[in-house]
C-alpha cells in the first residue's frame, strides 16, 4: 500500500475523495456547466505516486489542489496535490455518460508534498502552482464553491472517511499539459506564510 508523510509518520489512505468542478473560472475554462449538487469522486491507494510523468499513451495534464488529511472524522493536515488527468480520455467518458476512473485513477495519477499540521482553515489559504518558473495556478478557500467543512459534511453524509484518507478539494483555472522534464512547484500559503512546498521534474 502508498504511503504519505505526516510529520515524522507513514500514513497510508485507504482511499482519496475528490471533489470536481469546485472553482468557477476552472469550470468556464472546461467549457462545463456549473453543478447542481457537489461533484465527487474517487483515486484508490493505488493512484498515489511520487514522480510526475508527461505522458502515459496520451498526454496528461496537472490540477494542482488543496488537499487535507483526516483523522477523527476532522481535516488536521494539509498538503498541495497534484490531480493528474487524462484529458482528452476524459472528455471522451464525460461525453458518453461513463465514469471518470481510466482518465483519473490511473497509478501514479495523485502527487502529494509532505502534509503539515492545521488547526484552523482560513479562508485565505491558498495553493500556487508553478511551472518552468511561471504561474501556473493560485486559488484559496474564498474561491471555492463549497468550503472545507461543506465538503467533509456531505461526503461524510454517505461515506466513512478512516483515519488517513486525504480529500482533493478541486482545481482552481490554469490547468494545462506535464511538459516532459519541466520543472513544477506546488504551494500551500496561509495567506504569505508558506506552509509547504513540493518540487516535481516530469518525466
Amino acid at each position: 500500500m502508498k504511503t504519505v508523510n505526516f510529520g515524522k509518520r507513514k500514513i497510508t489512505p485507504s482511499k482519496i475523495v475528490c471533489v470536481g468542478r469546485n472553482y468557477v473560472e476552472h469550470i468556464r475554462e472546461l467549457n462545463s456547466e456549473i453543478p447542481e449538487s457537489m461533484v465527487l469522486f474517487i483515486k484508490p491507494n493505488s493512484a498515489i505516486g511520487h514522480q510526475l510523468i508527461s505522458y502515459d499513451r496520451e498526454a496528461i495534464h496537472y490540477e494542482g489542489e488543496i488537499c487535507f488529511l483526516v483523522e477523527d472524522h476532522k481535516f488536521v493536515a494539509v498538503a498541495f496535490g497534484l490531480d493528474l488527468t487524462k484529458r482528452t480520455l476524459q472528455s471522451k467518458l464525460k461525453g458518453k455518460g461513463l465514469p471518470w476512473e481510466r482518465a483519473k485513477a490511473f497509478d501514479g495519477a495523485a502527487l502529494f508534498s509532505d502534509f503539515v499540521p492545521i488547526d484552523e482553515i482560513k479562508p485565505e489559504l491558498t495553493l500556487e502552482l508553478d511551472g518552468n518558473g511561471k504561474t501556473l495556478q493560485s486559488g484559496n478557500v474564498q474561491q471555492m464553491i463549497y468550503k472545507p467543512d461543506q465538503i467533509l459534511q456531505e461526503i461524510e453524509s454517505f461515506l466513512t472517511l478512516n483515519d488517513g484518507d486525504i480529500v482533493m478539494t478541486g482545481t482552481p483555472q490554469g490547468v494545462g499539459e506535464v511538459e516532459k522534464s519541466g520543472v513544477y512547484e506546488g504551494r500551500i500559503l496561509n495567506g504569505k506564510e508558506l506552509l509547504v512546498s513540493a518540487y516535481w521534474k516530469a518525466l
